[in-house]
């Protein structure tokens, strides 16, 4: 079992070594090169999956056919469209990875088999998707009360290595700006205004 996996689990619950054979078990290892679409719009998300590297993108198109991001993912975060695996019904984002990637990857089946199994598991599940609501609350207040800058400092706290690691229209994507007033931000930033 991945250590990094086990260290994510035992924040939430204790497992016995039985129950985390469990865990390993169900848990596919999968590796995925950069620029892999791992959902499209329109098809079911059939996958929960935990990044142990790499980073990943979520986004949707709107009616204007501009890519809006909605969020990343990177090392010991959780990736899926949670409605569309849920409820089985279509998805309305894409997933694709930036970087090669590896994840421990849940499919439907193999995650009710989890629950089933280690039935504690659903304390971390739920805990995941309450803190995930939260994240998703402060996003949307900081989207229509934040400035520009405001927003872009809050991105640089919840993802301080990604400039490194993202194309900058990704991210002027994810603030609602154009990455030219992204341009100008980073750089009245540096200079400490």
């Amino acid at each position: 079992m991945h250590e990094s996996i086990q260290n994510y689990i035992s924040r939430f619950v204790s497992l016995t070594p039985e129950e985390l054979s469990v865990v390993k078990n169900c848990m596919q290892l999968r590796e995925f090169p950069k620029k892999t679409v791992l959902l499209n719009a329109g098809d079911v998300c059939n996958f929960e999956a935990y990044v142990l590297k790499g980073c990943i993108r979520e986004y949707f198109i709107d009616h204007k056919g501009q890519e809006l991001t909605l969020e990343f993912a990177v090392e010991d975060w959780w990736v899926s469209d949670i409605t569309s695996f849920e409820n089985q019904t279509p998805s309305i984002m894409y997933i694709e990875t930036l970087e090669d990637c590896e994840l421990l990857v849940l499919s439907r089946a193999s995650k009710d088999e989890l629950l089933a199994r280690v039935p504690k598991l659903e304390r971390m599940f739920r805990l995941m998707i309450q803190r995930h609501l939260s994240v998703l609350q402060k996003r949307l207040f900081r989207t229509v009360s934040y400035t520009a800058m405001d927003k872009f400092e809050e991105f640089l706290k919840r993802y301080p290595s990604l400039p490194q690691r993202v194309p900058q229209h990704y991210i002027a994507s994810y603030l609602g700006i154009t990455p030219e007033f992204l341009s100008k931000l980073r750089k009245r930033q540096m200079k400490g205004e």
